[in-house]
């Protein structure tokens, strides 16, 4: 190797994303990555069939771009320069209407094979068919055909090429008994297979394309967090600027109720800041000068001054977006497993309609007889019942799945979750309540606990902060009014806590710096205090007075509760043999606390956004299957991440339009059924399988051998596909644990979660 190669291969890879089109399945993908690695200095290409995204690395300086482009172009795909900044275009709004016009035409065709077995004949005349049939086969079903082509091209066969050479058999059969007896009812005719089959197959490629526009979602949700704008002082001057213009070493200026555009250091002022989707924590953390604030986050109530730090691609929610981006591209769809299987399958029956064409003609002299029956493996072949075997399993068990409060909205993910061995949960807002409920109430001696409760009530009963909630909700439900008092003068000490004027006597609660800075001792409640902090409770402090005359009266001690059904969710996966692993934003001492009262296998605290995905990945590299279960945007990169992502439905938009599965009711007990339901699925799935390629490996012989003619050939493809539906269909009957019948115990309860999730759908669709 000479210096310079040894140098470029020393450095670090430069990388380029292109913007793909024209791919119609995951082999699609697979051609698309072949062809950019055969690039001279590439050194890895992935391409993300769901946002239709490649990502190629290389060597600096080793590859151009339009060299990248040729590639793809000449490969049969379009390419070009991917614009970072452009949000993810949604290309399925109309995608419904040629599934819709291919049905409207098909149906006359299908509508007399429905009505025969009644003894009615409502047979099309030939030319009818071949009219109705005709657009649905070479303009509808273009794509087919353009899709199969290059996958012949490549040197492959796929879905689309099984397609497009089934039809074509049955359309050609049709079209030569049409000529062959003329109009009228003298000819078999199987314009009805091949126009069904395309329209089938068609619908099936837009409910994929409406599970890939998901993944597109939650990286627009994701985006929308980053302000268009920003305050940049300029000169001793209020300038406001796009974000693209803010550069590093900047100072913006950040009112309440607004994001912070950027990462960065607070140079002046004090306020609250919810991080939320960095942490996942509840409520707002305190920010002073010389502490960090992340771009996204919500300023609560003051003004602050912000030098920035990091802009751009370099700030933690781009660095969780492509997080997210970069896990989903490693996705690998069961799907592919029928495209392999065509891969073979394809030039298998062209091989056999061949020889079987050949021997008939050449053995008996009746070339006649030897296209019908290579036309009869060719219709025996067609792939309805393989093409039906997956989305009308999925399509039964997310229904099912829907009526009892499981949203699928990935096939992926229903297709995957059977084979679960670990469950890895967030902790706050998926396990616990997500909001602090005030759990403890220390009283000094003087004091009485209801006394401290009234007056800490008092002197929040005009704050907006969550830890103010908490005290009102816990002095309603003690039966203390809190405004009972007198309260005047209600002051909020940002980041430290909030004093008021109660009965004429000063009160103030917060914080033990609020109190050290009021000289206050709180020894009397110190060993209290730790003992609580240790297990993860936040403290505030109740004092009265001023000066030398301020005392404490008692601290309140507050925490997040797990939630109901919480413990009897992990048991329920630990029956199954399913691992729990928790990982919690949250300190230590809380994590571990709601570990043991929930029996969660392995704890995991202090755990950022990055990290979680990182310890998603390192289980699934111990071969783990694992499935993530969390609420919030901070869980988006660990949910993509995971081999499948479950999101609550009470937890934010980005983390339902990232993970494949949403639970409606926000129970941890779903966990659980939508696994089973899983299961059940996949195992419609492989039965459906097997019995597609039972009647082509029991039928494709016979047909060779001229025991069937084309009629019967159909009605045995029209037979499976019949069989591959109705096993689908037993998906109906499944029933989530302990759940009876249509109107049995907690159908009320039922009721509602169908309309929670009706609602939600509309929301989050």
């Amino acid at each position: 190797m000479n210096d310079s190669a040894a140098g470029a291969a020393g450095a670090m890879p430069e990388v380029v994303s292109l913007s793909i089109g024209g791919m119609t399945c995951a082999a699609c993908s697979t051609r698309v990555e072949k062809s950019l690695k055969k690039v001279p200095g590439v050194s890895d290409a992935v391409v993300n069939l769901a946002t239709e995204v490649a990502t190629v690395s290389f060597a600096p300086g080793a590859v151009r771009v339009p060299d990248l482009v040729a590639s793809v172009e000449k490969a049969g795909y379009q390419a070009a320069p991917r614009d970072e900044n452009a949000a993810p275009q949604d290309r399925t709004q109309r995608a419904w209407i040629p599934v819709a016009v291919a049905a409207l035409l098909s149906f006359p065709l299908l509508a007399p094979m429905l009505v025969a077995p009644f003894g009615v004949d409502a047979m099309l005349p030939g030319l009818v068919q071949w009219l109705l049939a005709t657009p649905v086969q070479f303009v509808l079903g273009a794509r087919f055909y353009v899709a199969g082509w290059k996958a012949l091209r490549a040197g492959s066969g796929n879905m689309d090429l099984l397609v497009a050479i089934g039809t074509s058999a049955a359309y050609g059969l049709s079209v030569y008994q049409l000529a062959a007896h003329g109009d009228g009812h003298g000819g078999h005719y199987y314009f009805e297979a091949a126009a069904v089959v395309i329209t089938l197959v068609m619908f099936g490629k837009w409910l994929e394309a409406r599970a890939k526009r998901k993944t597109t979602e939650a990286i627009r949700a994701l985006q929308a967090l980053r302000p268009d704008v920003a305050r940049v002082l300029r000169g001793g001057a209020e300038v406001t600027l796009p974000i693209a213009m803010v550069r590093v070493g900047d100072e913006l200026v950040v009112r309440p109720g607004e994001r912070v555009p950027v990462d960065g250091e607070v140079l002046e002022g004090r306020t609250h800041v919810d991080e939320s989707f960095i942490t996942g924590e509840s409520r707002p953390i305190a920010r002073a000068p010389g502490q960090r604030v992340t771009g996204g986050s919500i300023n609560a109530e003051g003004r602050l001054l912000v030098r920035a730090q990091a802009v751009g691609a370099e700030t933690v929610l781009a660095r969780i977006i492509r997080l997210v981006e970069d896990a989903q591209a490693n996705k690998a769809p069961i799907q592919r497993l029928v495209d392999r299987v065509s891969a073979v399958f394809v030039p298998a029956v062209m091989g056999v309609a061949l020889v079987t064409l050949l021997g008939w003609g050449f053995a008996g002299g009746d070339w006649t007889r030897a296209i019908l029956n290579a036309v009869s493996v060719l219709v025996i072949a067609c792939p309805c019942a393989l093409g039906l075997a997956t989305p009308t399993a999925i399509m039964a068990g997310t229904g099912v799945a829907a009526r009892y409060g499981i949203l699928i909205k990935d096939a992926q993910a229903l297709e995957t979750a059977h084979a679960v061995s670990v469950v890895a949960f967030d902790k706050t807002g998926t396990l616990t309540q997500g909001r602090p409920v005030l759990v403890a109430t220390r009283a000094v001696a003087g004091f009485d606990e209801r006394g401290l409760l009234a007056l800490a009530a008092a002197v929040q009963s005009g704050s907006e902060h969550p830890l103010a909630g908490a005290v009102i909700d816990a002095a309603r439900r003690a039966g203390i009014d809190a405004a009972a008092s007198p309260v005047a003068d209600v002051r909020a000490i940002a980041g430290r806590g909030v004093s008021a004027t109660v009965a004429g006597e000063q009160v103030r609660v917060g914080s033990a710096g609020l109190m050290q800075e009021l000289g206050v001792s709180v020894d009397a409640l110190l060993d209290e205090a730790r003992t609580l902090q240790s297990q993860g409770r936040t403290v505030s402090y109740v004092a009265l007075g001023e000066g030398a005359q301020a005392r404490v009266a008692g601290l309140l001690a507050f925490g997040d509760e797990p939630k109901r059904g919480a413990a009897a969710a992990v048991a329920r996966l630990r029956e199954r043999g399913i691992r729990t692993v928790m990982l919690s934003g949250d300190n230590a001492g809380a994590a571990s606390e709601i570990g043991r009262r929930l029996g969660i296998d392995d704890v995991r605290s202090e755990v950022l956004p990055q990290h979680k995905a990182e310890a998603v990945a390192a289980l699934r590299r111990e071969g783990a299957v694992v499935a993530m279960v969390g609420d919030g945007v901070n869980d988006a990169p660990a949910l993509a991440a995971a081999d499948v992502g479950i999101a609550m439905s009470t937890g934010t938009d980005v983390a339902m339009h990232t993970a494949g599965i949403t639970l409606m009711r926000g129970d941890p007990t779903l966990v659980a059924d939508a696994i089973a339901i899983s299961r059940r699925t996949y195992a419609k799935i492989r039965q459906n399988l097997f019995w597609a390629f039972v009647y082509n490996v029991i039928g494709i012989p016979l047909a060779a051998f001229g025991k069937l003619d084309p009629v019967v050939a159909g009605a045995a493809m029209a037979f499976s596909s019949v069989s591959v539906v109705g096993n689908a269909l037993l998906l109906r009957r499944w029933r989530p644990e302990g759940r009876s019948g249509a109107g049995g115990p907690g159908d009320d309860e039922h009721r509602s979660a169908q309309a929670t999730a009706g609602s939600e759908v509309h929301r989050g669709t």
